[in-house]
């Protein structure tokens, strides 16, 4: 047999290389499914349900961040991880669109529906409102009473320099800031309607058409009216006649910080005062409410007639008013409203003793019901 070299195997050298890209295909592969985890472990925690359990006002102060915020919202609960919500809000690229004020967060928010609400929903609508022929003194007690306002109201302001409207406002905005949006929008819409007014007025300053506005709000609460009423203040100016508007006696008594609660008094009406248009020529020297613009409108566009009086055409202020061109006129209307006034009173009492006829009834019925024998 021929002799054979005997062959050996020489062991197989492992690359190097090869090992190294594989190692660092492991480690991306590792890492990849470390990040997904986490990407995913986020995701989870932002748009899965959140901890509340029932309906929360969240507020956004004016100037907070994205951080400030989440910070806050797991704080308060809302939220498990403000780091997740962060990362959310910038993966989202909201974190310079959160809004100030309150919102409500309803139960089981996600942290992406929070982030919603906060950038793309409405805050909840704080207002305060002031109705038309409210004097100053009013207002202030209006804002005074408002608990989500802060400060103080720095002094009286002057009596026809509010516009009476709705004011919006965020929690805790100052008292004062908004009195000074309410003045601001007296100022433009006496601004604008001044100029717009009718050309023969009797009425110097834009002041003057504020006061006599201030005056046609107190006498009316008829809007369809106060054209009407406006046109016989106007009317008494040009005559001239003393305007003899019971309102403004009343304000020279009150200085709009209270209600007379009464009728007036044959004193008052006869004592001469600045506010006394039944003793005084023209207007008061100030307004004696702050009119709204309706009213506004009405003086610097009142109706064209030649009616000089009116009077109540019933016993509530809604039945409005009657109007009459001479004094005769308006003394036939006096008697019919003071006979309307008879009536209402009388059947007001007549209202009164039935209802206290039938409580007496009711209770007689039931002594009587106490007061029989029980028989077996």
């Amino acid at each position: 047999m021929a002799n054979r070299k005997t062959r050996r195997t020489r062991p197989r050298r492992r690359n190097g290389f090869v090992e190294l890209v594989n190692g660092v295909l492991s480690l991306i592969v590792f890492a990849m499914l470390l990040v997904g985890g986490v990407l995913f472990y986020g995701a989870w925690q932002f748009y899965g349900e959140g901890p509340t359990a029932e309906e929360t006002t969240f507020r956004v102060e004016a100037g907070n961040n994205l951080s400030t915020v989440a910070t806050r919202l797991e704080e308060q609960g809302l939220i498990a991880n403000q780091y997740i919500f962060q990362l959310g809000g910038r993966a989202l690229d909201h974190q310079t669109n959160i809004k100030a004020g309150d919102f409500r967060i309803p139960p089981g928010s996600s942290m992406s529906e929070i982030l919603r609400e906060l950038t793309q929903g409405d805050p909840i609508r704080y207002a305060v409102t002031i109705p038309e022929g409210w004097t100053s003194w009013e207002v202030v007690q209006r804002l005074n009473r408002e608990d989500n306002l802060t400060g103080e109201i720095d002094a009286l302001p002057a009596e026809g320099s509010i516009l009476p409207g709705s004011y919006d406002y965020t929690p805790q905005d100052a008292r004062q800031s908004v009195l000074d949006r309410m003045q601001q929008a007296m100022d433009e819409a006496v601004e604008e309607i001044w100029a717009g007014r009718e050309d023969n007025l009797p009425l110097e300053t834009p002041e003057e058409l504020v006061t006599l506005a201030s005056i046609v709000e107190k006498e009316t609460g008829v809007p369809e009216e106060r054209p009407q009423v406006a046109a016989v203040f106007v009317n008494r100016l040009k005559v001239p006649m003393r305007l003899q508007s019971d309102p403004t006696i009343i304000y020279g008594i009150t200085r709009g910080q209270s209600t007379l609660g009464r009728g007036l008094r044959r004193s008052e009406i006869e004592q001469e005062t600045p506010y006394n248009t039944y003793q005084v020529d023209g207007l008061p020297p100030t307004p004696i409410a702050n009119p709204g613009i309706e009213s506004l409108r009405a003086v610097a566009h009142p109706d064209e007639h030649a009616y000089l009086y009116f009077v109540a055409a019933g016993p509530v202020p809604s039945d409005g008013h009657v109007f009459a061109e001479t004094y005769a006129e308006h003394r036939e209307n006096v008697a019919r409203w003071r006979e309307i006034e008879q009536e209402a009173a009388a059947q007001a009492e007549q209202e009164a003793q039935a209802a206290k006829d039938a409580i007496e009834a009711a209770e007689a019925e039931t002594e009587d019901e106490e007061a029989a024998p029980v028989t077996e």
